[in-house]
C-alpha cells in the first residue's frame, strides 16, 4: 500500500533583487593632459607596469599623432588611423596644426573607438589616455571637446593634470599652471586631479602649503620682483577656494612613490562622477531632450498655421477668381444680347426700308 509522502514543498528561490552593486562596474577612463615635458608619458608608462603588477593591465589610447616611440605597448595608436606627416604635406601645415588636423580626422572615427572600448569593458579596469605634448592642441581644440564629452557621457572619466614640480618651484610658474588648470576644470566639468610629477628631484610638500596657506604663498611672491608679482598676488586670492576642493598627489614616474595615493584618489573622483557629474549631467540631457521636443512642438504648430494661412489664402485667391470668371462670363452675356438687340434693330430698319421703298413706287404709278 503506497503512503503519502510527508516531505514538505520544496520552498521557492529567494526574489533576485536588482540594485547598483549587482551591475557591471564599467573601467574608468583617465585623461592625461599636461604642459610640454611634463612627464604624461613616463607617468603613464609607470601606472601601466604599477597595474601589470597588480594583475590588472590598463587598456591604452595614444592620442599623439607626432610622437616618434613610446616606452609602453598601446591598445589603440592614433597613428595606425592617420600619418601626422602626409597631413603635414598633404595640408601643408606647421606641426601644431597637423597636429590638430590629425586629431580632427581621428574624432571623425569616434564611434568606431566606442565600438572597440565597448568590447573591452569586461576585460578591463581602466582605460588610460596619453594626449599630444602641445596641451592647447588637445584641450580648446573640436577634437579634444568631442573625444572628452563623448567618453564623459559613456564611462566614468577622470582629467589627470600633470604639473612639472621642479618648473612649479617658482610661484609665478606655479600661478600659471593653476590657472591652467582651472580652465580645463570649468572647460569640461569632469572630476579632477592635479599631479605633481618628478617628486624625486624635489618635494610637492612646498606646493601643497601655498594652496593651504595663503600668506605663505604671498610672503613666496614678494620674493619675486617682477611685474606680474601684483597679478599673481590678485589671482591667489580668486584661487583660494579653488584650491580648498581640488585633488593634489605627489608622484614620481621615476620611482613609482605615489602610485596607491593617486589610485585612491582616482576612486574618490569616480564617487563624485557617480553622484555629482551623471546627476548633472542627466538633468542636463533631460533639459535638452525638452527643448529639442518644444522646438519640435513649436516648427509642427508654426507649420500647421503656415499651412491653414497658405489655405486660407489659396481659398480667397480662388473665390477672386471666381469672381473674375463670372463677371466676364456677365459681361459676355451682355454683350450676346447687345449683338442680338442690334440685328434685330438692322432687320426691323432693313424691313421699313423695303416697305417705303415700294409704297413710294406704288404712289408714283397711280399718279401716272
Amino acid at each position: 500500500m503506497e503512503t503519502e509522502s510527508t516531505a514538505s514543498p520544496p520552498s521557492p528561490p529567494p526574489p533576485t533583487t536588482t540594485s547598483a552593486s549587482t551591475e557591471p562596474k564599467l573601467p574608468v577612463c583617465i585623461l592625461v593632459l599636461g604642459m610640454a615635458g611634463s612627464g604624461k608619458t613616463t607617468f603613464i608608462q609607470r601606472i601601466n607596469a604599477y597595474l601589470h603588477g597588480e594583475q590588472t593591465p590598463p587598456y591604452i589610447v595614444n592620442l599623439d599623432p607626432a610622437v616618434h616611440e613610446l616606452p609602453y605597448p598601446c591598445n589603440v595608436d592614433i597613428r595606425d588611423t592617420v600619418n601626422y606627416k602626409q597631413v603635414m604635406k598633404q595640408y601643408r601645415l606647421g606641426p601644431n596644426g597637423a597636429i590638430v588636423t590629425s586629431l580632427n580626422l581621428f574624432s571623425m572615427t569616434i564611434d568606431q573607438l566606442l565600438s572597440i572600448l565597448n568590447k573591452n569593458q569586461t576585460k578591463y579596469n581602466y582605460f588610460l589616455f596619453d594626449t599630444p605634448g602641445q596641451i592647447e592642441v588637445f584641450t580648446w581644440s573640436a577634437s579634444g571637446t568631442i573625444i572628452t564629452e563623448t567618453l564623459g557621457a559613456t564611462y566614468p572619466t577622470i582629467v589627470v593634470y600633470i604639473m612639472d614640480t621642479p618648473r612649479s618651484s617658482n610661484p609665478i610658474t606655479f600661478m600659471s599652471n593653476m590657472l591652467y588648470a582651472v580652465s580645463i576644470l570649468y572647460k569640461y566639468r569632469l572630476p579632477f586631479i592635479i599631479v605633481l610629477n618628478k617628486t624625486d628631484i624635489i618635494h610637492h610638500r612646498f606646493a601643497l602649503e601655498w594652496m593651504n596657506d595663503f600668506e605663505l604663498f604671498q610672503s613666496a611672491i614678494e620674493q619675486e620682483h617682477s611685474y606680474s608679482t601684483d597679478l599673481c598676488r590678485s589671482l591667489s586670492l580668486v584661487l583660494d577656494e579653488f584650491y580648498s576642493n581640488l585633488r593634489c598627489v605627489g608622484f614620481s614616474s621615476m620611482t613609482g612613490d605615489g602610485c596607491k595615493e593617486f589610485f585612491d584618489s582616482i576612486n574618490d573622483a569616480c564617487h563624485e562622477y557617480e553622484h555629482v557629474y551623471k546627476v548633472e549631467y542627466n538633468k542636463w540631457q533631460e533639459k535638452k531632450l525638452k527643448r529639442e521636443n518644444d522646438k519640435h512642438e513649436k516648427d509642427l504648430k508654426r507649420l500647421k498655421e503656415d499651412l491653414n494661412t497658405e489655405q486660407s489664402i489659396i481659398s480667397e485667391k480662388r473665390i477672386r477668381y471666381d469672381d473674375i470668371h463670372n463677371d466676364e462670363e456677365t459681361d459676355d452675356d451682355d454683350d450676346d444680347d447687345e449683338d442680338k438687340d442690334q440685328d434685330d434693330f438692322d432687320q426691323e430698319d432693313e424691313s421699313f426700308k423695303r416697305y417705303l421703298s415700294k409704297h413710294v413706287s406704288n404712289t408714283t404709278a397711280m399718279d401716272t
